[in-house]
């Protein structure tokens, strides 16, 4: 459920109507709904009540800090890839013992920013990573807590591109080295073993590969805590999927989610982390565009807008889906025909959806992509020069930019010539 609805013809960001932030910002604009991130948030904490736990918000998903300033608000920790994304949880206001650092390629710098600023756990991917963390906090005088990635060997059975629990992939350390990897870690100083991490990857629409995964994540609490361990916390990662479009069925509820959970993993006794990102968000923003033309080609027609490829990568970088719809909602029988959806950029990449269903449009009109709130804006560049496009905030009937479009001399002015030019 998402709180973008037609009233009286027209589409509406909760009270407030698409036409009327345009109109104030121009085209193209990402908006989210407030109302939407907070329900998706308290689903996944309630699907857990009960259990102790913690929702740490993928920052990756899309990171505005008003986005993460309104999810900590409600006591939602945030998982956090690079140092950048530490700087913006604590400049939201989420405070270090609720954020946890993930990510295979964590810098020394990057361990000691976060151990001077407050940290929850690191979750830790590689046999190096281990040694470099021991050293950063050894020199100091300070103790790591970490988790330790494995990668259970489950095929998430989504896209390969976004796939990170199988064997071939990047990410974790092999279970079957679990084991040592653990014993190498009590032995280092500087850290302590606080539990498990294990994540599959995204866009998951089916329970299994979870209780696959969660299965052997308990089958090796059990071992390495008979080993000496104290495993305490058990960290199940993100990945629950969104319903891109309205016509396949939807995939688990949250609801369903944590009782996967309590029903594997709750007789251990462990603190439940989770880190989903595409469910809190997803939803929970659009893309709105203007047509720029329709253009008549040989055997179609295209639509072309002035959003592209580089506002909104993931179509061309995932092939992925995005219902597309005008923002004023069409008249009752108005016949569909098929355009190619374009935007400007000089790349035949550049192309939203081929022979999409669409009521006629013209010049001027407006379209809304739903389920772009994540990975949309944080996947951004400014390609063709083009700059990154506003993000706008919606609560009730008020709203906000929250991230400006740049003029051309903001961008301009970020480059130097060389004195010798």
């Amino acid at each position: 459920m998402d709180h973008f609805l037609y009233r009286d013809g027209v589409l509406h960001a909760e009270d407030v109507p698409l036409p009327e932030i345009a109109a104030a910002v121009g085209t193209p604009f990402y908006c989210y709904s407030t109302a939407t991130l907070v329900r998706h948030y308290r689903l996944f904490d309630e699907a857990l009540s009960g259990m102790d736990h913690l929702v740490c918000y993928a920052v990756k998903a899309a990171s505005n800090q008003a986005i993460l300033r309104t999810l900590g608000a409600l006591g939602a920790g945030m998982d956090v890839v690079s140092g950048g994304e530490y700087a913006r949880a604590i400049a939201a206001g989420v405070p270090g013992e609720r954020i946890v650092f993930s990510g295979v390629g964590k810098t020394a710098e990057e361990m000691r920013v976060a151990l001077q600023g407050g940290i929850r756990q690191f979750n830790v991917e590689s046999e190096p990573e281990l040694r470099a963390l021991s050293e950063v906090a050894a020199g100091l005088g300070k103790v790591a807590p970490i988790t330790i990635r494995v990668n259970p060997d489950v095929d998430a059975m989504t896209h390969a591109k976004i796939a990170t629990g199988k064997s071939e992939n990047k990410f974790g350390i092999p279970i079957a080295r679990a084991r040592a990897v653990y014993a190498e870690a009590a032995s280092l100083p500087g850290l302590e073993v606080v539990g498990i991490d294990v994540h599959i990857g995204s866009q998951l629409t089916d329970l299994a590969p979870f209780r696959a995964a969660f299965g052997k994540v308990a089958e090796l609490t059990e071992v390495l805590r008979a080993d000496g361990h104290d495993i305490r916390r058990l960290d199940l990662g993100g990945g629950l999927g969104i319903p891109y479009t309205r016509s396949n069925g939807a995939p688990p509820l949250p609801t369903e989610y944590g009782a996967l959970i309590r029903e594997v993993l709750g007789h251990l006794g462990c603190e439940i982390e989770i880190e989903p990102g595409r469910l809190i968000v997803g939803n929970a923003g659009i893309l709105v565009s203007s047509v720029i033309y329709v253009k008549q080609g040989e055997g179609r027609d295209f639509l072309i807008l002035d959003a592209a490829m580089n506002d909104l990568v993931r179509p061309a970088m995932y092939d992925a889906h995005h219902d597309i719809v005008p923002v004023v909602e069409p008249a009752p029988g108005t016949e569909a025909r098929p355009y190619d959806v374009v935007g400007p950029v000089c790349e035949t990449g550049d192309t939203f959806a081929r022979a999409r269903h669409l009521p006629p449009l013209a010049a001027g009109d407006l379209v809304a992509f739903r389920s772009a709130g994540a990975y949309g804006a944080v996947m951004a560049s400014e390609y063709n020069t083009r700059p990154l496009i506003p993000e706008v905030l919606v609560n009730g009937r008020d709203f906000a930019v929250i991230r400006p479009r740049p003029g051309f001399d903001e961008m301009l002015n970020r480059d130097t010539i060389p004195e010798w030019l």
